[in-house]
């Protein structure tokens, strides 16, 4: 068991770190305060090879591993979090169930320009009353000819307004057996788009509307019976996701650590002081005890398919310990750290919202709770 990154691994990470640092940094923390999506800097992410590194060469991507993804996820969200966010778009979404999933045709069809960074592709599965409950979804899809036929509605949806693609999941009948996913395009007819919301971080999303929305049958990734191929993948999204949360603690921990250097209280750095020293003691122990989970996941993921226990196990933890580290980094910045004119208070924020979305900390322990006792624990009323 070696705890270190192999000699190629930290190269790549210093490569990374130096690239978000060089392209990324001058326009960072600003993309959100200008309503923009980053483009450019998902063209200059694929001319770097980094669209599609969790993708086969087969499919266009460069073959590498989950865990390479993850260290060059960290380096770009530190420095860019909205470059990060178009990294995870690349590599951990919708997009690794397109190549899993989907027929060659399919895949030529679509897959070069999300690895060109030029469109955009999410999952929509959360609806109006089947957010976290993914078993009860009520979006139907049924196949006549050669056309799909969706019916239903999707809500949250990561660049809901700025997507060209939507991997939506569906059932094909009435039982969860039958859950399969669909790819729906911008302009399949019976497809609308809701208007434009805003979460508190700034992200945008948007509720999405089918009605008797027609999609060709060669758009079907999954027909049925697909609810554990489907969670497979999400498992992988739910690593991503994570992997920017602790990418976030851990730039609020650098920005803390150096303030507590260099203000002064009472003529002494804070660094001096030892509750600010038991602090900074405490975010660090969460850090690294995330990241050793993290790596776990991704490492024992890229040998088969990514455990549900430690994936949950990971994204539990660090959801919640990233919190608290971004908590405490505010609380030493004091009322710089409130101010929208630093970047903490976005990092605070956003660092919440992922303790929403990809499955919340709560529903993360039922699901490490199972497979402690081997016992399936339904919450509905009986």
């Amino acid at each position: 068991m070696d705890f270190q990154l192999s000699a190629e691994q930290a190269e790549l990470q210093k490569w990374a770190r130096d690239l978000a640092k060089e392209k990324f940094s001058e326009k960072a923390y600003t993309w959100v305060k200008r309503g923009e999506v980053p483009w450019e800097n998902a063209r200059i992410l694929s001319e770097h090879g980094l669209m599609g590194m969790t993708i086969s060469e087969e499919d266009g991507g460069q073959g590498m591993t989950l865990l390479e993804a993850i260290i060059v996820m960290e380096e770009i969200a530190k420095v860019c979090p909205n470059t990060a966010d178009m990294f995870q778009a690349g590599n951990f979404g919708a997009i690794r169930q397109l190549a899993a999933y989907g027929s060659k045709k399919l895949k030529q069809r679509v897959l070069p320009s999300l690895l060109a960074g030029e469109k955009l592709i999410s999952v929509a599965m959360s609806e109006p009353n089947a957010g976290s409950a993914t078993t009860d979804l009520r979006t139907k899809a049924r196949i006549e000819g050669d056309k799909v036929i969706i019916n239903g509605s999707k809500i949250f949806n990561t660049h809901g307004p700025h997507n060209s693609y939507y991997v939506v999941w569906v059932r094909f009948g009435e039982g969860v057996r039958t859950s399969g996913a669909v790819l729906v395009e911008r302009d399949a007819p019976g497809f609308t788009v809701g208007k434009t919301e805003t979460h508190m971080s700034g992200e945008e999303h948007c509720a999405l509307y089918f009605e008797n929305c027609e999609v060709p049958i060669e758009n079907v990734l999954i027909p049925e019976d697909g609810f554990r191929r489907l969670f497979t993948m999400f498992n992988i999204e739910r690593m991503g996701n994570t992997a920017r949360s602790l990418a976030l603690a851990q730039a609020a921990f650098d920005m803390a650590v150096q303030h507590a250097k260099e203000r002064e209280q009472f003529g002494r750095p804070l660094a001096e002081f030892q509750g600010i020293q038991w602090k900074v003691a405490e975010m660090k122990m969460k850090l690294e005890a995330g990241r050793l989970l993290l790596y776990r996941a991704a490492t024992n993921a890229d040998k088969g398919a990514p455990s549900p226990l430690e994936t949950s196990i990971a994204k539990a933890y660090i959801n919640t310990s990233a919190f608290e580290v971004a908590h405490e980094a505010l609380q030493i910045f004091g009322g710089y750290g409130y101010s929208t004119e630093y970047p903490l208070e976005y990092i605070f924020k956003r660092i919440r919202g992922w303790m929403i979305a990809g499955g919340t900390p709560e529903m993360l322990k039922n699901k490490i709770a199972e497979e402690v006792f081997g016992m399936k624990f339904s919450q509905r009323r009986k």
